[in-house]
């Protein structure tokens, strides 16, 4: 089940839609789960984070996520955005790679 969603875009492209699909954590062999997806221009990516108990799931599935659109190369060329372009996507990154967060992200995550 989705639990949440939120929907970047493409700076050039108004119509552009990159949604970020986060599925409730729910527990597997000792652990638990956070299944999450990225449909990305170039296709879906699906991914999970795990972790000691649901909220531990869910945190570090956050985090990979930041850390995938902070990594990813519509970031670096500027063209990934969420609200406004240059404040961010909303979404925690460990703590190496925290020089790449930009505008609000990089105020308040």
């Amino acid at each position: 089940m989705v639990i949440a969603t939120r929907i970047l875009r493409l700076r050039d492209d108004e119509a552009s839609q990159i949604p970020v699909r986060i599925f409730a954590p729910a527990e597997s062999d000792h652990c638990w789960q956070c299944y999450f997806e990225i449909g990305w221009p170039q296709g879906l990516q699906r991914k999970y984070a795990g972790g000691a108990d649901a909220i531990e799931a869910l945190e570090h599935a956050m985090r990979l996520i930041g850390t995938l659109l902070y990594s990813s190369d519509l970031h670096e060329t500027g063209r990934l955005m969420w609200d406004q372009p240059g404040r961010g996507y909303g979404f925690p990154v460990p703590r190496g790679i925290r020089d790449l967060l930009i505008g609000d992200d990089a105020r308040f995550l």
